[in-house]
């Protein structure tokens, strides 16, 4: 039987091309947050079963890589429960192993504390367009600020980077958990099926007002509960607070996000917009306060969203610390890009030099102290051999951003 020639099913080989858009993405990653103070940390790939099973990640915990116990601790009594037998799993997202860093850490850490992390994470989900089982996630979170400064920042530095890499006229959403609470709450939904309810709500945009509407029936809620949900949707407002003041006293949250969209649109030169949408649900029932997500126009799909998390922290501290985050669709934005044909700017010279075989000791001697002298002025040089197809292998280094060519030939006297 011959070796399988392809990865496992929903993970990916990057050829040299992928890479350098990878990494050049990165980079402006890297030097845009670093701008805004947030620090580089980094966490372990694999975490104890106890804290990617907290209930904190929702149906993700449904999707967790497990990793079974090694040699002794594998005894025949775990065998008999299936459950005993992972000690340990792969992470399935950034959040839940920074919840337990900070917790393991926070004494050495400045407060609040922003941090930023960029790595691979798996979920056993099944592979599609656009979904895989090992891809990379990008976070900025700001623990321990419960101002809205901490929206402001991660709202602010999310932007700049996404127009940086030349994203224009995307849409920030931004609402509150509280705010959808407060419209189940008034209309007499059951507050255990608030977060059932919230994902019908947050299909309006593909079934609308009515469809949503019908489903909430058909899921056996009343139908004078239903149609009063729908009537705050469908109703005419101009602001969140006008909005709010429709079903509640408490403005608190309605207030927040005015003073949000106020501050971020003062900062922004019309690169972006950003919007209440009272439709706006998330996925994540960990979220407990504002939410936000960035749309780009002509994809369906949302390339970045957050929010804040203000209960997860503590229950790895053992205190109460307000957090909020904002993570980007890293692989969409890489998809993005090359859908529109985006190419790695090159600002330093490219050279290769191609050596015939056969080269005299003071023709390498030569050679290499050439490519040496002129890596230490910053350029990058390649030394490679020289293929008889010599025209197809250059037209693939063009194409990899070398433009300048040294033939080395053996001496032949």
């Amino acid at each position: 039987m011959g070796y399988i020639k392809t990865p496992v099913k929903g993970m990916n080989d990057f050829l040299p091309e992928d890479m350098r858009l990878r990494e050049y993405v990165t980079g402006q990653i890297k030097q845009t947050y670093a701008k805004y103070g947030f620090s580089l940390i980094e966490t372990p790939a694999v975490e104890h079963i106890e804290n990617l099973t907290s209930k904190q990640g929702g149906d993700n915990e449904k999707l967790i890589f497990k990793i079974m116990k090694r040699g002794e601790k594998l005894s025949k009594e775990d065998i008999t429960d299936s459950s005993a037998l992972a000690d340990s799993g792969l992470r399935y997202d950034l959040t839940v192993p920074l919840s337990r860093y900070y917790a393991s850490n926070m004494e050495k850490l400045t407060a609040p504390f922003k941090a930023f992390q960029l790595g691979n994470v798996w979920r056993a989900d099944r592979p599609q367009k656009g979904r895989f089982r090992q891809f990379t996630q990008c976070d900025i979170d700001i623990l321990g600020d419960s101002s809205i400064l901490a929206e402001i920042e991660l709202v602010s530095a999310t932007s700049a980077m996404l127009t940086k890499l030349g994203f224009e006229k995307f849409k920030v959403r931004i609402n509150d958990r509280r705010i959808l609470k407060a419209i189940a709450e008034k209309c007499g939904f059951p507050a255990e099926d608030y977060d059932k309810v919230f994902i019908i709500l947050d299909k309006m945009d593909k079934i609308g007002a009515e469809g949503v509407e019908k489903e909430l029936i058909s899921c056996g809620y009343p139908e004078d509960v239903c149609k009063k949900y729908m009537s705050y949707y469908t109703a005419s407002w101009d602001n969140c607070n006008e909005f709010c003041s429709s079903f509640t006293d408490d403005l608190s949250a309605s207030t927040n996000i005015e003073m949000i969209i106020s501050c971020v649109k003062q900062l922004n030169k019309g690169d972006f917009d950003i919007v209440f949408d009272p439709t706006l649900v998330r996925g994540m029932s960990y979220y407990t306060g504002t939410i936000f997500e960035i749309e780009l126009e002509g994809y369906g799909f949302s390339i970045a969203g957050g929010g804040r998390y203000d209960d997860m922290i503590g229950k790895f501290a053992g205190i109460k610390v307000p957090a909020c985050g904002f993570s980007i669709g890293f692989e969409r934005i890489i998809t993005i890009l090359k859908d529109k044909g985006f190419k790695v700017p090159t600002e330093d010279e490219k050279i290769v030099f191609l050596a015939e075989n056969g080269l005299s000791k003071e023709q390498l001697e030569e050679m290499f102290s050439e490519a040496t002298s002129l890596r230490n002025e910053g350029k990058t040089v390649m030394v490679t051999p020289r293929n008889k197809n010599v025209k197809f292998q250059k037209d693939k280094l063009i194409a990899e951003g070398y433009t300048i060519f040294k033939d080395f030939f053996k001496n032949t006297k």
